[in-house]
């Protein structure tokens, strides 16, 4: 079989082949385009051997050069978009255009925040007159990190974890997502012509079992940073519990919209259902649950409904496409069996799935495609109101109060995000506070700002990432006692 793209290990600043691969299916289409390493334990430790063998010489390298071959990825990064973003549409199926707006871009910005980031933190210090000592900080490179990164954002969150640990002078050890490979190897080449040193960096590909196993439970990783299912992370808690690991994990989501009576409809419904399916609605972040005022319901759905009708399902190439397909097989199985259970419980599914019919052209039609579906009538209990779906699916129900709403959006295991929509600021301020949810946005949605702390509550995750957050967990802090007479 011809493959387009052959992926390979990369160690200690070289590329390496492997005995064993993979298939990895362009999903648009279900036909095999790439080829990648099916790495295992013993290519887990050449990779730590080779960064703990460069740590010593990087983490004592000054902030200032690190931030300027930072900012040299980045530049680099900006001048391969559109390489980058062709790989990572045809990889993981989003539509080419939000691969150019959204992932690459954020890319690069990753590089940028940290690297300016690294220059500007403060130290604390305190004198004490009594004992006549000075007291401050001092925070130092941890180790070699090991990084775990998802599918649906392959590069935008894999550099997200990069930047950060390399800014502050760690070392590390990256095992992407076996599903969506090809953009992390490709920038493996372009940290190389950004004068990286050799080790800095290593990337290791495969599956979660065998080498993000052989990653999170190996001695010389004392620190693991993992964004993926809730699931996941249970069993990295259980296999480093005796290990004393430092752990940063972003998990899943079951996030709530409040639409409250006296929200703009002209601007929320547009701004709701980008929410719901961008990106196929595969972003931890992503709309599922959207709770509407009773009074307010009937036209919120027909007007919801109207606007879901109008995203166009299709080639992830064509410009005119607004989702794409799911990234597999397995997923597109996942999503649409809670379709079924929709069906199965007699809720009402007024567009998408087993309602409306899919229209691709001849060449995507075995592509893994799920249309925008809504789904009212649903009981709180419901699977689909409890569980992630990470499709495009979302359900709207009605609520008659602030009290009632707020209980029922916090009632799920999860607690990663959430939204409000409303003109009433003492309203916005009030029910933001009562939520459950790591961020809320009011009246607006996924807009980030990366020296702010990221991350979620209960079910969602363990820790923050962001400008401040990422330094203290990819750093260890000393007080320094000094005696002054």
């Amino acid at each position: 079989m011809p493959y387009e793209i052959t992926v390979e290990n990369f160690i200690n600043g070289e590329f390496e082949q492997t005995p064993k691969y993979m298939d990895s299916p362009d999903p648009s289409t279900g036909e095999v385009w790439a080829r990648i390493p099916d790495s295992g334990p013993e290519d887990i430790d050449r990779a730590v051997k080779a960064a703990n063998d460069a740590f010593q010489k990087w983490s004592c390298t000054p902030e200032e050069q690190r931030s300027k071959l930072l900012l040299k990825v980045a530049d680099l990064i900006d001048e391969h978009l559109e390489e980058l973003a062709c790989y990572e549409s045809r990889d993981q199926g989003k539509p080419l255009w939000l691969a150019r707006k959204m992932d690459i871009p954020r890319s690069s910005y990753n590089f940028r925040v940290f690297a300016t980031s690294i220059l500007n933190h403060i130290e604390k210090s305190h004198f004490q007159e009594q004992f006549e000592t000075l007291n401050y900080t001092s925070r130092m490179a941890v180790g070699v990190a090991g990084l775990i990164s998802p599918w649906n954002l392959p590069l935008y969150l894999l550099t997200f974890k990069i930047a950060p640990a390399i800014a502050l002078g760690n070392t590390v050890v990256c095992k992407p997502s076996e599903m969506t490979s090809v953009t992390a190897w490709r920038l493996c080449g372009l940290l190389n012509e950004a004068g990286i040193p050799p080790g800095v960096v290593n990337m290791v590909f495969g599956t979660g079992a065998r080498a993000g196993h052989a990653l999170v439970i190996h001695p010389d990783v004392p620190l693991v940073s993992f964004t993926g299912s809730t699931a996941t992370a249970e069993k990295i808690k259980t296999a480093t519990a005796s290990m004393n690991k430092k752990l940063s994990l972003e998990l899943g989501g079951k996030n709530p919209a409040l639409v409250f009576e006296d929200a703009d409809l002209d601007k929320c419904i547009p701004e709701a259902a980008r929410s719901c399916f961008t990106n196929q609605g595969e972003i931890c972040l992503c709309t599922s649950r959207i709770f509407v005022h009773s009074s307010i319901f009937s036209r919120f759905v027909e007007t919801f409904v109207d606007a879901t009708r109008q995203i166009v399902v299709g080639d992830p190439r064509d410009p005119e496409t607004k989702c794409g397909p799911l990234v597999s097989k397995e997923h597109w199985e996942k999503v649409t069996g809670y379709v079924q259970v929709a069906l199965q419980e007699g809720s009402k599914i007024f567009c998408g799935e087993s309602v409306d019919t899919l229209t691709l052209p001849e060449k995507n039609k075995n592509g893994y495609y799920v249309q925008p579906t809504v789904v009212t009538e649903v009981m709180d209990s419901s699977r689909l109101m409890q569980e992630e779906i990470f499709g495009p699916v979302v359900c709207i129900v009605p609520f008659q109060t602030e009290e009632e709403v707020i209980q029922r959006a916090n009632n799920v295991k999860y607690g990663l995000s959430a939204s409000v929509w409303t003109n009433d600021l003492a309203r916005t301020h009030r029910v933001a506070r009562k939520l459950q949810a790591g961020t809320v946005w009011c009246n607006c949605w996924l807009v980030r700002d990366l020296l702010m702390p990221f991350g979620g509550m209960k079910a969602s995750g363990i820790g923050r990432e962001g400008a401040q957050d990422s330094l203290e967990f990819f750093t260890e802090v000393k007080n320094i006692c000094v005696k002054c007479s």
